[in-house]
């Protein structure tokens, strides 16, 4: 077999309905290598940042951009949001008689938004929810995620984290002084083109990581990078273990409306016994494809809700009004329309993502790659073990996936992200032999 063939194929295959994105991200030193400044020294970082150092975000999107690859690893689309979302941004800005739109809103999310936020939500949990109490909203998933970490637990407790993750998981826990616990999601099918409900928990293992200590499980649903939408019957038994041992689940949602197929996204909140222990991010990110708008909120019972507010009004404070007004008036619009599944975007969206993960799907099968087929979000898992391409030792001891990487974007301007970042050290092993790809920049 010669080595070139496959890695060859890929670009071919890519290149006629793929368009380059590229994104590039900096981060300062937390500790600097000058050696006046020693470990008795006081102009250093705080300890309790050691070991988040590294970024995997950082590193490939730095690459992407220096070899100028075809970045089919960052996930974020290359296209606008929907016009109409625009439109209200621009008159937030500059069409609006309204010059309070330009100052500070109310810390924990603009009235406006949070009212919509409520009629949205509220069918979907179950729930009669009061905006004020019921939701706050801070820079992106990212900063309600923060918020609900650093908000609601403490040193010397136990978090669970079920695997694959979004890296910045296990930072915030440890950052928080708590003790994360892993528990990966496991293909059982060996053999050929999996679904991501072929990814399964064991209910043993994942019950093996509850304690008296724990005060928290973090899920991805659907998961990020797997694709995994969870079903009824999973939800009821991660349900199960939190009530049993009395903690918290912080559900990540964020890509909740990208759903394929006859799968349903069903939010754990909604379950018996879930509302009152149970925090629900989304994203106005990736509901409205506008990643740079940084915009997300949390749902839950005040009483979870409370905490993550004082938090986040002594770190961010409040979040810019201008995009909080053009969300909150572009969910108005999606509500109007939600029974037109082609006109409301909330469900348009994944009709467009669908023949973009057909068609990645297909180009990954016939080049040797085993794909795993996502019932939702906008990732695609490939398993690279049959292709047989001998890496050349880049002098780190990383796993295969990001020697394999690095070498794919150097050697063929072909950018995509190594899942074994999405796990802890010790399971990494799990995520070494897969790459993940972003078909939301495929072109069909």
């Amino acid at each position: 077999m010669q080595v070139l063939n496959p890695v060859k194929s890929v670009g071919i295959a890519f290149a006629t309905y793929v368009i380059q994105s590229t994104s590039h991200k900096t981060v300062l030193p937390i500790i600097s290598s000058n050696r006046k400044y020693s470990k008795m020294s006081k102009l250093r970082g705080a300890d309790r940042l050691k070991g988040t150092e590294k970024n995997v975000w950082v590193e490939f999107g730095k690459l992407a951009v220096d070899y100028k690859a075809l970045n089919l690893g960052q996930g974020f689309p290359d296209f606008k949001p929907p016009q109409h979302v625009i439109d209200k941004m621009v008159h937030a800005v500059d069409g609006s008689e309204n010059a309070l739109l330009s100052q500070y809103t109310r810390s924990y999310g603009h009235p406006r938004l949070v009212n919509v936020l409520a009629k949205l939500y509220s069918p979907l949990t179950g729930q009669t929810l009061d905006p004020m109490n019921n939701i706050t909203v801070s820079v992106g998933a990212y900063g309600v995620l923060f918020c609900a970490v650093q908000g609601l637990v403490n040193p010397g407790d136990e978090v669970v984290i079920v695997e694959p993750y979004f890296d910045c998981y296990e930072p915030m826990v440890k950052v928080a002084g708590a003790t994360p616990k892993y528990v990966p999601i496991r293909p059982i099918k060996k053999e050929g083109v999996l679904s991501s409900d072929d990814w399964k928990l064991d209910p043993v293992e994942l019950e093996s990581k509850f304690s008296a200590k724990t005060k928290a499980i973090m899920i991805n649903n659907p998961n990020n990078p797997v694709g995994k939408v969870f079903k009824k019957e999973e939800l009821e038994m991660i349900a199960g273990l939190c009530k049993k041992y009395d903690c918290i689940c912080i559900s990540d949602e964020v890509y909740e409306w990208m759903i394929y197929d006859d799968n349903k996204h069903i939010k754990i909140a909604s379950l018996p016994g879930m509302w009152e222990r149970t925090i629900t991010l989304g994203s106005a990110g990736k509901t409205f494809s506008a990643t740079g708008w940084k915009l997300g909120w949390g749902v839950g019972p005040d009483h979870l809700i409370k905490p993550m507010q004082i938090l986040h009004q002594n770190c961010i404070y409040t979040c810019p009004t201008p995009i909080q007004e053009a969300v909150a008036e572009g969910l108005e619009y999606e509500l109007s329309v939600q029974d037109n599944k082609e006109e409301c975007y909330l469900t348009s969206l994944a009709l467009e993502l669908k023949p973009k993960r057909d068609a990645l799907a297909k180009s990954l099968v016939e080049i040797g790659m085993i794909p795993t087929i996502p019932e939702g979000g906008y990732f695609m898992m490939a398993d690279i073990s049959k292709l047989n391409i001998d890496i050349p030792d880049d002098g780190t001891k990383d796993p295969y996936d990001f020697k394999f990487v690095r070498w794919l974007c150097k050697e063929k301007r072909l950018s995509v992200i190594p899942p074994s970042a999405f796990y802890n050290q010790e399971h990494k092993n799990l995520g070494e032999k897969f790459v993940r790809f972003c078909f939301i920049k495929v072109r069909t």
